[in-house]
């Protein structure tokens, strides 16, 4: 499959399960790990739990097996790895905490940059 499938079918799970303030990240200039990153938030551990399992879920169905899934049995931070793609479904209070966001877009600015030189 894929990435840009991968990436949309992964999406599309927290999409139907009402995940909040979905991002996207293409990281495959900054990192050898994977392609692109989703973050996405859950309401609540229950909700952090359901959004992962759908992605597994999804992902499984079009024939993709996530390559590890960390993080279930909490709820605050699940992350699961599909090796092109990682998503990374957390609590709204452990996303503010570790701010991703930031340290992506901090790295995707300082690429720019370099590349204007």
């Amino acid at each position: 499959m894929q990435t840009e499938q991968l990436k949309q079918t992964a999406r599309q799970a927290l999409e139907d399960l009402k995940g909040v303030d979905i991002v996207e990240f293409d990281v495959r200039d900054m990192t050898s790990v994977t392609d692109v990153m989703l973050i996405a938030s859950g309401t609540s551990d229950r909700h952090v739990k359901s959004l992962a399992g759908a992605v597994v879920m999804a992902c499984k169905e079009a024939g993709v097996a996530p390559l590890g899934v960390e993080g279930e049995s909490e709820g605050e931070w699940v992350l699961v790895d599909l090796g092109d793609v990682v998503v990374h479904v957390m609590q709204p209070r452990t996303r503010e905490f570790y701010a991703l966001e930031k340290l992506w877009s901090y790295t995707e600015e300082k690429r720019e940059k370099s590349e204007q030189r």
